[in-house]
């Protein structure tokens, strides 16, 4: 009988969903999960330690060990082969490490694949995780293209058995697998390995669950699924559509229905009526007409419009189809997909092609991530050739001793070491973050810190109001307050702001705010937020600078591009709303400006 494997915590762990369930919502819809009868609770990947490193609010490995102490389910990871859960390859001890400390934090099910469908790259993953004691599904990703599609993944299917694989799970990450396509593919994948077959597939309008009964009928014996909510918003098959159905042809998995609609009451509490923006109809709609996953496509539309493209967006998905052949077919999971989607980002907005390549997309040419399906267009390798003389074909990934060398004495365990091996500087500010939290130096927390500076800024502007005087500032431990009013204004309360790093802050009374009329500078997108073109380098604008139309204010950097924001009136840099090396979503206040012709503070 076939079993299910839910996906439901992974999911509401990464994005679009990351933060939207406080930690404590998702361990209560783990425990709900826990009772519902799945082979397996898939709780972590790629897609979660980016997420939980970029927002900089906990370790990804303490999200594990928390689920962990609550279930009695085997819990699974889904890594990218020798990238691990990051977007480039990690040295092999790195790969070792991480699998170990995965294991030891409780993760049972290790399901692997390589970005390329290379599977030589999984030999050393795949041996860590045997020596751990882990169960190694070894994924092969289906992404449509090629004439030849399931001939080349029935011949890497034949070399799992001897990396030590327990079972081969089929992936589709774009939503392009037809149910017949998936039965031949099951079949000739289980003849050709002898190993069980899992299934894993995303589709719209009904084609995943579709293409997961063929795949049952096929001999699949263990089917990836996420609650109602999710399915719904991220097209994935439901946990209870499919459980139901199998119960109706007489194959029982053995799931509750009854606790995953219990888990999707938790879970409608916190996403219910707010759209998730990756497979808006519109998005959907373009990425099954070119086999492109849904939120490769989103981000794509999110970067053009932020450089007043959006109409552009059939030229970019079909370039991505051109630089995908040039580059030998690579399939477009994660983190493949993103470097095509760039290069072809750049080939339409350049009105160029290959006027500009990034680093990841010559790495791949150059064969630094394995081999591609295909051999690579000469002219490409040529041309990336000329674009870089004399570069490195693909510089080595440091070794544990390297990055602990590098960190500097920041890494105090294996799970620290691998985080920076992986994520780099991210995960270095997440650390540093979590030292501060924990540091027994320390006397107020943050929450005690604001609310003192709040009641020091209300006795200041209870002084102004008073005695009638027009301006008082003081500085005191790092902290400068100003507090100014305007002689026909009443100052009725402060309206603080954060406005930098040095803790500077602007207060003004509400009535004075909304005379000056502050522009708000919103986020364009999802990404992360600098204040200077490089680090250590003068911010592009503080508090008090005068800004005119088109200059820059801060670049945000989201599928490896830098995208510069820039102003669109004159006028003086108010506040600044967030800090330096931060994650903003799309729409975050960013920064307020009052207009050149605001009236004058006196």
């Amino acid at each position: 009988m076939p079993k299910l494997v839910d996906t439901t915590i992974r999911l509401l762990s990464q994005e679009p969903l990351a933060g939207r369930l406080p930690t404590a919502e998702i361990l209560r819809v783990a425990e709900i999960l826990d009772g519902a009868g799945f082979a397996c609770l898939e709780i972590s990947g790629g897609g979660v330690f980016d997420a939980t490193v970029r927002r900089r609010v906990e370790s990804p490995w303490e999200r594990i060990r928390a689920i962990k102490a609550r279930t009695s389910t085997p819990l699974g990871i889904a890594l990218r082969g020798r990238f691990l859960v990051g977007s480039r390859p990690v040295s092999g001890d790195i790969v070792g490490r991480f699998v170990s400390c995965a294991a030891e934090n409780g993760i049972e099910v290790f399901r692997l694949h390589d970005p390329l469908n290379d599977v030589s790259n999984l030999r050393e993953a795949g041996a860590a995780i045997t020596s751990a004691g882990g169960a190694f599904h070894a994924g092969l990703v289906y992404s449509p293209g090629r004439t030849d599609e399931t001939d080349a993944l029935v011949d890497q299917a034949r070399k799992l058995p001897d990396l030590g694989a327990t079972r081969v799970v089929v992936n589709d990450p774009t939503g392009a697998l037809l149910p017949h396509k998936a039965q031949e593919l099951v079949e000739r994948i289980r003849e050709a390995s002898g190993l069980s077959v899992g299934f894993y597939v995303q589709g719209a309008a009904g084609l995943g669950i579709a293409s997961a009964l063929a795949a049952v009928e096929a001999g699949a014996d263990l089917v990836a699924t996420a609650v109602y909510p999710l399915a719904l918003s991220l097209h994935r098959v439901s946990g209870e559509a499919l459980a139901e159905s199998l119960e109706g042809l007489g194959q029982s998995t053995g799931v509750q229905t009854d606790k995953l609609w219990e888990a999707a009451d938790v879970i409608d509490e916190y996403i219910g009526d707010e759209p998730v923006a990756p497979v808006a109809p519109r998005i959907a709609v373009r990425a099954a007409e070119h086999d492109l996953p849904a939120g490769l496509v989103a981000a794509l539309e999110v970067h053009l419009r932020a450089h007043a493209a959006a109409d552009r967006l059939l030229d970019v998905l079909e370039e991505v189809g051109r630089v995908r052949a040039e580059a030998g077919w690579p399939p477009l999971a994660a983190p493949i997909g993103q470097i095509l989607a760039s290069q072809a980002l750049l080939h339409v907005l350049e009105a160029r092609r290959y006027g500009t390549v990034i680093d990841e997309f010559r790495a791949l040419v150059q064969g630094g991530y394995g081999v591609t399906p295909e051999p690579v267009d000469p002219t490409v390798e040529r041309a990336v050739e000329l674009l870089a003389p004399g570069a490195a074909l693909v510089d080595d990934p440091p070794t544990a001793e390297d990055v602990r060398e590098q960190a500097d004495g920041l890494a105090a365990s294996e799970e620290e070491l691998v985080l920076i091996a992986t994520f780099g500087t991210d995960a270095e500010e997440l650390l540093k973050m979590i030292r501060q939290r924990h540091s027994r130096d320390t006397v107020l927390v943050a929450e005690d810190e604001d609310a003192e500076r709040a009641e020091r800024i209300r006795e200041l502007v209870k002084i102004v109001q008073e005695s009638g005087v027009g301006e008082i500032e003081i500085e005191d431990e790092g902290m400068r307050v100003s507090v100014r009013r305007a002689d026909e204004l009443t100052v009725t309360g402060p309206t603080p702001v954060m406005a930098t790093a040095s803790q500077d802050y602007d207060v003004t009374s509400a009535e004075q705010s909304d005379a000056a009329a502050a522009m708000r500078v919103e986020s364009p997108m999802v990404g992360v937020f600098y204040r200077a073109p490089n680090p250590g380098a003068p911010a592009f604008v503080d508090i008090g600078d005068s800004v005119i139309p088109g200059q820059t204010l801060c670049v945000l950097e989201a599928m490896k591009l830098f995208n510069e924001l820039k102003a669109e009136v004159a006028g003086t840099v108010a506040s600044i709303h967030v800090e330096n090396a931060q994650p903003v979503e799309y729409g975050q206040l960013l920064f307020e400006i009052e207009p050149a012709l605001a009236p004058p503070v006196l």
